[in-house]
């Protein structure tokens, strides 16, 4: 079962890892995504990335997996207005796009809270 935690801690480390550096390299690509009611998009979207790469090290070190577990299951719920605010101004094929990406929150929110509380 330990294996199988460290493989699922992994990929979720390379996933925030990976959207971590694109939010710091690219932040453009996610201002649009922050509702307005939260105030300037940019401090929050190099925050995000900030707190993805963190979370990314603390999940790819054993002995702070845990931390890293907790850490990603409150990013994975941070983002949710964003999700959301993606649903106020897409349309079309877009906002299909969209809505069908939101059910896959529930299981990196699952695997999340693998890591965070192994058996």
């Amino acid at each position: 079962m330990r294996m199988r935690g460290d493989v699922q801690a992994l990929a979720i480390a390379t996933g925030m890892a990976g959207s971590g550096v694109l939010h710091l390299v690219r932040p453009q690509t996610y201002d649009w995504m922050i509702p307005p009611e939260l105030g300037p998009a940019r401090p929050w979207v190099t925050g995000s990335g900030v707190a993805e790469l963190a979370t990314a090290a603390l999940l790819a070190v054993p002995a702070t997996r845990r931390a890293g577990g907790w850490a990603a299951v409150a990013v994975l719920v941070g983002v949710l207005p964003a999700h959301l605010q993606t649903l106020r101004v897409l349309r079309g094929a877009k906002l299909a796009a969209a809505v069908a990406r939101i059910p896959f929150q529930l299981p990196m929110l699952q695997a999340a809270l693998r890591v965070a509380r192994p058996r």
